[in-house]
């Protein structure tokens, strides 16, 4: 530290300074950074002006305004070199949305913090503001329609900035690609209508306060005409940057070098001279307002920018916008650094926080992915009606919950109740659209020639029974539509890739002989089927028998099966009770794999790949262990962090296990088991079906563990440690997939996590969830966490009864098409319903379409926004290959095709589709998404 340093720290120390004396202090700081920065040469100068301030305190007591105005002259001349710098000051109210507070104390902080704002822009010609998230706007329209009037008013002048391109200020690594993209879709459309604006001004990404960015956001943003991104969180590199993903769209990065919840301070000035040496540009961005409650900038901060732009050694500050900084940037764009992969870690607790929430999120996805399609498909095939308006407040629901405080689950008891509210509303919309899309389909299917035997119905009770059944389980719904001994079902698959697998069916008040059941196809080929139980369901009032089938579905389509009761004749059966005493053991064993499990505390000790003969399981490190997990709550901030493992325990101990069956001619094979600990207990239905490399974990817990500081986070984890050697995982994330390396802390997926074999031609282990995404892969193991009793701002977050399925299975591909589609298969399972015989004009199966080739999947299936004529599918390659893909419509003649962003706005590109009657081809580069608008012949 200089003696100029020194002298004018001391004098910084003496309170209180007053207006004068941090005025000329601050400039005196500014001008030593200047000096810092090989601006002017004059330290003799500073040390001069320090000295007669040191002294005039002495003799006054404090900085007079004639001592500072006096001070001011001694380094006047500086001011030309001061002003070379600007500052431009733009101001946001942060605005949590349902974070510490429930909504309708959202919609107030929304309408008292705008009413503010508009009130001082009455008093401030020269005043900017700026304000994101979508879903605010629609507050006001909601709620204070008025003021909408003056909103757009301060927009067209150019003095209110919308920098909202998403629904709200998101997650970004839990939301899948699709939900990424429909940010931008709704977002741009509702926003440019609202406030007759032109979409491509909503160009800005605001996330200050978003957890961590996941590795394909750029491509994500790029896609959809957004180039730049604001954030503070999950990087602590460049300031300024370009951002690239790893297909090579970009985006242009402000990282917030201070904080985004501030107030104007001449401090803010000393940043400047280093930010704008160190970019070779002349302005800073400083980002001002009060938050998160809202508020935004006072009108101290007014004051203080009017009045520091005077101050003769100091930066130009003045009022703008974050678009004005942008533009800036865009004439140094070249020249900023390069930063790629994923912006993370932070709070890698909020991957498993408020289970439930993250539960929801996950089902919302999937179901309104399924509903889309299966509509799509009904109205391409008979010109029904797309509820599209149905599905985008749908949408909306689930982006609102995907907020950053909401989805991670650090929110309070309020913020929950209200996100799984909307997730019920969600749903109805979801699953009745798809049920209703999936009846159309079937009701244009031919099936009088299924049933050819008449016998009377007037006594039957089946039609309608089981209303409702499957809808807590997310299933469509499921009420029957047969009578009589033939029942036919239409199975319904929405991947664009054929599937053959077993499928559960229930079917009501059937009055055969159940060892007489038969199944066939459409081409009355007969098929597997396996009686699960029979009874009577007392709540539904009806009898039942559940059967699994074994089906095949063709690509994004149907096809048809058809139960009834064979003749049984006299054929002789033998009694089934085992004539000798075998030694427990508890296996099961498909045409793929052999799996052993310990006969005392159910854990796996030996997984074999058949075909290779591989051991996956070390007999030294048991799988598929549940763990009740301690974790250190010293940092705090519970449902942010995840704390230190203090103490790890397997749960295994005192097991109640059964074999529900292992014949090898089942169609499954399952074992279930019970356990208790703490104050909570485990039921658990492991289940091995035919044709599939995998276990599925069927999984309730009554959890009542309760987090308390000063003693610990509990966690529920389930854990498989591995045989081979594995440094490397691999997680899905939104629009693709990531490997990490080891590391001891959670990370996150959209649903699955990878073991990657070192020996890249041997098979691998893999973990899929149906609601998870907190995951942790290091040595030679994987886990799952499950559930977190954190306890704040949340202090029983968990309380009662959760319901989850995951699966372990055995991968023999490194593609990450197959393993995308993998998980795809097993969060998707094929749907189905129940029917009669009728006239119809559609065979009994059918695809719609078909992806033939090429590395990518397929994300997006449903009409477009504008035109309920034209189909948009949305893509995006897995493998970073150059690939083309072909796209196979058996039953539709293709018009045209156009490649849109995911705005669905036309892109000109130097490669365009190839159309060939029912077959599209098209050029995709490595991880590039794409979406792709179609039109038929005769639509």
């Amino acid at each position: 530290m200089s003696l100029f340093e020194k002298k004018l720290s001391d004098l910084k120390s003496q309170e209180p300074q007053g207006y004068w004396g941090e005025r000329i202090l601050s400039q005196l700081e500014y001008a030593n950074q200047l000096f810092k920065m090989n601006k002017h040469e004059d330290l003799s100068l500073l040390e001069a002006t320090v000295s007669f301030l040191v002294d005039k305190v002495i003799e006054e007591g404090t900085i007079t305004k004639g001592t500072a105005l006096e001070a001011e002259k001694y380094i006047h001349k500086l001011s030309p070199i001061a002003k070379e710098y600007k500052m431009i000051c733009a101001s946001h109210a942060h605005i949590d949305m349902n974070w510490m507070w429930p909504w309708d104390e959202t919609v107030a902080v929304t309408i008292e913090t705008f009413r503010t704002m508009l009130d001082l822009m009455k008093e401030y010609s020269e005043f900017k503001f700026s304000q994101s998230q979508a879903s605010i706007y629609q507050i006001v329209e909601e709620y204070a329609p008025l003021m909408l009037a003056e909103i757009k008013e301060r927009v067209k002048e150019g003095r209110w900035e919308v920098t909202a391109s998403h629904w709200v200020e998101a997650d970004k690594n839990m939301p899948n690609g699709e939900s990424l993209s429909r940010h931008l879709l709704y977002t741009k459309r509702y926003l440019s209508n609202l406030l007759e604006i032109d979409p491509q001004t909503l160009n800005i990404d605001f996330e200050p306060d978003t957890f961590g960015h996941s590795v394909n956001v750029p491509e994500i943003l790029s896609n959809g005409n957004v180039k730049y991104y604001y954030h503070c969180r999950g990087y602590e590199g460049h300031h300024l940057y370009r951002w690239y993903a790893p297909s090579g769209s970009s985006v242009t990065v402000y990282r917030e070098p201070v904080w985004y919840n501030a107030e104007i301070d001449p401090s803010m000035a000393l940043y400047v001279p280093e930010f704008c040496q160190s970019h070779n540009i002349d302005t800073m961005l400083k980002v001002y307002g009060v938050g998160d409650h809202g508020g935004g900038p006072t009108r101290r901060d007014i004051e203080r920018i009017i009045d520091m732009n005077t101050w003769p050694v100091f930066p130009q500050i003045q009022f703008g916008t974050f678009g004005e900084f942008f533009t800036l940037v865009e004439k140094i764009s070249g020249q900023l650094p390069k930063v790629e992969g994923e912006l993370n870690f932070i709070f890698t607790g909020c991957y498993t926080s408020q289970s439930r929430i993250k539960m929801a999120n996950r089902v919302a996805e999937a179901t309104l992915n399924e509903a889309e399609t299966f509509c799509t498909l009904s109205t391409l095939t008979d010109h029904s009606d797309y509820p599209k308006n149905s599905f985008e407040k749908a949408w909306r629901n689930v982006l609102f919950n995907q907020f950053h405080d909401i989805i991670p689950g650090s929110g309070i008891v309020d913020t929950r109740e209200y996100a799984m509210g909307l997730f019920q509303n969600t749903m109805a919309i979801a699953n009745t659209n798809k049920s209703l899309a999936l009846r159309q389909i079937a009701s244009q299917i031919d099936t009088s020639e299924l049933v050819t035997a008449h016998e009377s119905i007037a006594d039957s009770v089946s039609e309608g029974a089981g209303v409702g059944f499957g809808i807590k389980e997310f299933k469509n719904m499921r009420a029957e539509r047969g009578r009589g001994k033939t029942r036919i079902f239409q199975f319904f698959n929405s991947s664009a890739t054929a599937r053959q697998e077993v499928v559960e069916v229930t079917v009501w008040d059937w009055k055969g002989n159940t060892k007489a059941i038969v199944f066939k196809d459409g081409t009355g080929n007969i098929t597997d089927h396996q009686l699960l139980d029979e009874g009577f369901n007392q709540y539904w009032g009806h009898d039942y028998i559940r059967v699994l089938v074994k089906v095949h579905v063709p690509a994004c389509g149907y096809s048809t099966y058809v139960m009834s009761e064979r003749e049984y004749g006299t054929q002789l059966e033998y009694p089934e009770q085992p004539r000798v005493d075998q030694v427990d053991q508890f296996v099961l064993e498909n045409d793929l794999i052999k799996v052993t499990f310990h006969t005392k505390n159910a854990t796996i000790v030996s997984l074999i790949n058949k075909s290779t003969g591989e051991e996956f399981i070390d007999p030294n490190r048991p799988a598929g262990v549940f763990r009740f997990i301690e974790e250190d709550n010293k940092k705090g901030m519970t449902a942010w962090w995840v704390g230190r493992y203090m103490n790890v325990r397997e749960l295994h101990q005192s097991v109640k296990i059964k074999l529900l069956s292992n014949r090898s001619n089942n169609l499954r094979e399952g074992i279930q088991y019970e356990m208790e600990f703490e104050n909570s207990s485990l039921k658990v239905e492991v289940t091995l079906d035919h044709g599939k490399a995998r276990l599925d974990y069927h999984v309730e817990c009554d959890w009542h563990e309760i987090g308390k500081q000063g003693t610990c986070i509990p966690q529920l984890n389930f854990y498989v440690p591995i045989a081979y050697n594995c440094h490397s995982y691999r997680y899905d994330v939104p629009a693709g997939s990531i490997d990490r390396g080891e590391l001891d802390m959670d990370v996150p997926g959209n649903g699955w996590m990878l073991g990657v074999n070192e020996q890249g031609d041997k098979n691998s282990v893999m973990i899929l969830t149906d609601s998870k995404y907190g995951f942790r892969g290091q040595d030679h193991s994987m886990s799952v966490t499950l559930i977190r009793s954190s306890f704040d701002p949340d202090p029983y977050p968990e309380q009662g009864i959760h319901r989850f399925k995951l699966a372990v299975g055995i991968v023999s591909s490194q593609s990450n098409k197959d393993l995308i589609e993998y998980a795809y298969h097993y969060n998707h399972s094929l749907n189905v319903i129940s029917d009669v015989a009728h006239k119809g004009t559609q065979p009994l199966s059918k695809s719609f379409v078909e992806l033939l080739e090429g590395s990518v999947a397929i994300s997006a299936v449903k009409i477009a926004e504008d035109d309920k004529n034209k189909l948009i599918l949305r893509l995006y390659e897995t493998d970073g290959a150059q690939t083309s893909a072909t796209l196979y419509f058996p039953n539709k003649s293709v018009d045209s095709v156009s490649l849109v962003n995911v705005n669905e706005e036309r892109q000109e590109r130097n490669s365009k589709p190839l159309v060939q009657k029912n077959h599209v081809t098209v050029a995709i580069h490595p991880y590039q998404l794409m979406t792709l608008c179609i039109e038929f012949k005769n639509s």
